[in-house]
């Protein structure tokens, strides 16, 4: 094809992808962060209507938004509330897929910069067949925007630099709203300003000491990017209230922030429950291995292979400094133990450019590849590569983000392995089915629906309907006739056994035959009846409840527990232990059980049982910290450094875990009562 051709079929196929991205947006549900960012955003319009005095965007002690800028939300909220928006995740989520396509436009116009036309159409290809970034692009209103800012970024660092004395003012303009766009959005975006000069240093001397050119023009172009940063910086404060209170150490303290960012979640990975922090290493690089389709990975074999071919086209700094910016962010992040969750969305920014890398590849193969029948060959590799992918879309649209490919068997190999719907998309449909079928069966008549991620907004037509939010574990303690229940934060081991979805589960939502989100029926309430009972010492009657709820559910681990809770303080301990190990064989990692069965080994002298039950508590939870202490009770006094060892273990995870520093204070109190009266002193400080 001529390059008219493919510049007229590039621009065709980005005109298609526009309207059928804001299409796809208007079946998105609500993701995990958007109502908390959504209320931080209204508190910094707040901010700004009452010029400063409303300050309740600068205490943020739970979400930590305070440290984000998140200026594209800001701008959402500012357009609701200037146009009296009513459909507001719905506008929300149109800005959102328009962030994802223009994110998609500049990666193929770096790529055709790079590359060539050919290249940049391979990029809107490769694009169309990633699920997990269509996914994000529904309704991640911080990781896409700030995609788009990051590659916009660095688009515009390798064109001005590299245009040297004769870039265009625009072009100038562009790079300088980009960076101050990434950093609106997080402070990640500080990064930008080092890599703009860090390729400015490698333009430059590439130049002088590979192609023996003056760099006598650098200083006075020094000066115009001094200039770019400087205004950069400043400009991408505007909207952010707490960098404005000290625009100098502030966006740096909240890069430290991020950096470490403090709020940790339990994830499923590798078949297990980790908490965020604890996580291993290579948790990122497998998540983006098993969730990024096979045809951006034979691309980037592709341009490994024929790297020689590819630099030979002077580009060699620009595709090095690309590189750069794709490995740099998430070896910086393993390196420093940084806490991550939910897949790789925080690496989003990461993904155009690895894009790029791909299609490039995959550009350079076309071109070695002389012969029409080998050119044919590789577009027909590419197709039956690009099958998986855009079948699971299809399949089971508006679920894109949850896609696995076949290196873990797909979806339905991922499960109960990997985490499904953690950014709670199906909580919309689930919503949505329910209403429908109230509607159906019970009209009018007030009904109280649990649901384990905030449905209020879905469900804010229906004044019949009283939604609140519950812990799934925390299902029998609470009143509710029906639950809508995402597959987030369930137990690995509830997966894949089955005991999830419950009994009681009246519809399934599905991706891949894999069951994503469950609207539950109660079709008993002895259960919570039984936890009254039990909350006011009648052990009988929680006894006799507890029991008519099992008739029902004999699978229920959490009405088993307190069925033994009940008969324990009841004074029926043996038949209590028998119903702890019912509990053990539906899930023996059931955390409560554990240290249930724990303490009555104690109570019974039976020291290897406690020791069994305490140490899989705390391999199950490393985080269940009074389980320490009651491990370290077991040692005997020959034993008195190990205890220490295991209790110091427990204070480097919480320095400030009383009952582990009173018992370390303890265990020296005869060997050594001067260190035993520093952990005093230390356990007399914590209130």
């Amino acid at each position: 094809m001529t390059r008219d051709v493919l510049k007229v079929f590039f621009w065709l196929v980005l005109a298609i992808m526009l309207p059928a991205m804001l299409i796809i947006s208007r079946d998105a549900g609500i993701s995990g962060d958007e109502e908390v960012h959504l209320k931080q955003s209204e508190m910094v319009y707040q901010f700004f209507a009452s010029s400063g005095e409303n300050i309740g965007a600068l205490n943020t002690p739970k979400t930590h938004l305070q440290y984000y800028g998140q200026s594209f939300d800001n701008v959402a909220t500012i357009l609701i509330h200037w146009f009296n928006i009513k459909d507001v995740f719905g506008f929300r989520h149109l800005l959102c897929s328009f962030a994802g396509w223009l994110t998609i436009l500049v990666s193929a116009l770096f790529a055709v910069y790079l590359s060539g036309y050919s290249a940049g159409i391979i990029v809107l290809l490769l694009f169309a067949v990633s699920p997990t970034f269509l996914g994000h692009a529904q309704n991640n209103l911080k990781d896409i925007p700030f995609a788009l800012a990051y590659i916009s970024s660095l688009f515009f660092m390798v064109k001005v630099v590299s245009a040297g004395h004769k870039a265009s003012v625009i072009h100038y303009v562009l790079l300088t709203l980009s960076i101050a766009f990434a950093i609106s959005i997080r402070a990640g975006g500080l990064l930008l300003l080092v890599f703009l000069f860090f390729y400015i240093a490698l333009h430059y001397s590439y130049i002088f000491w590979i192609e023996r050119q003056s760099v006598a023009k650098l200083r006075s172009g020094l000066l115009a990017f001094i200039l770019v940063a400087i205004l950069a910086y400043f400009l991408g404060l505007l909207l952010w209230p707490y960098a404005l209170q000290n625009p100098f150490t502030h966006p740096w303290k909240s890069y430290q922030v991020m950096a470490r960012f403090p709020t940790t979640i339990r994830q499923i990975f590798e078949g297990r429950l980790y908490w965020s922090d604890f996580l291993p290493w290579y948790y990122l690089p497998k998540y983006m291995l098993i969730t990024i389709p096979l045809i951006v990975f034979t691309g980037i074999v592709c341009f490994i292979v024929l790297f020689k071919k590819i630099i030979s086209s002077g580009k060699i700094v620009a595709y090095g400094f690309l590189l750069f910016t794709i490995l740099f962010p998430p070896v910086f992040a393993i390196a420093h133990s940084s806490n991550l969750y939910g897949s790789w969305r925080h690496f989003l920014f990461i993904y155009p450019a690895i894009i790029i890398i791909a299609a490039s590849g995959y550009s350079s193969l076309f071109q070695f590849g002389k012969r029409t029948m080998i050119k044919v060959a590789i577009a027909a590799g590419m197709i039956g590569l690009a099958v998986h992918p855009l079948k699971f879309m299809i399949a089971n649209h508006p679920y894109y983000y949850l896609y696995y490919n076949q290196l873990v068997g797909g979806t339905a190999g991922a499960y109960g392995n990997y985490e499904m719907d953690y950014y709670y998309h199906s909580m919309r449909e689930g919503a949505e089915w329910l209403t429908d079928y109230l509607h159906k069966n019970q009209p009018q008549k007030p009904v109280k629906v649990g649901a384990n991620f905030s449905v209020n907004w879905l469900l804010r037509n229906y004044p019949e309907i009283r939604p609140f939010y519950f812990a799934w574990d925390d299902r029998v303690q609470r009143d509710w006739d029906y639950a809508i229940v995402a597959n987030s934060y369930i137990h690995p081991i509830q997966l894949k056994n089955k005991t999830w979805p419950p009994k009681n589960t009246i519809h399934v939502i599905s991706a891949d035959n894999v069951p994503v989100c469950a609207i539950v029926k109660r079709m008993t309430k002895d259960d919570y009846y039984g936890m009254i009972a039990l909350h006011e010492n009648k052990t009988e009657d929680a006894i006799k409840s507890f029991e008519k709820a099992l008739q029902y559910d004999p699978q229920n681990e959490v009405v088993l527990y307190n069925y033994a809770v009940a008969l324990k303080e009841n004074g029926q301990s043996y038949k209590a232990f028998s119903v702890l190990n019912r509990v053990m064989k539906i899930n023996n990692q059931y955390e409560p059980a554990l240290m249930l069965l724990g303490k009555q080994a104690v109570e019974k002298k039976d020291t290897a049982e406690a020791i069994h039950y305490f140490d899989a508590l705390i391999q199950a939870n490393n985080k269940y910290f009074s389980a320490y202490v009651l491990r370290a009770g077991l040692f005997t006094e020959n034993e008195a450094e190990s205890a220490r060892k295991l209790l110091k273990e427990c204070l480097q995870i919480n320095s400030g875990y009383k009952p582990a520093i009173m018992a370390l204070a303890n265990s020296y109190r005869k060997s050594d009562p001067e260190i035993a009266r520093k952990y005093d002193i230390k356990a007399n400080s914590i209130k």
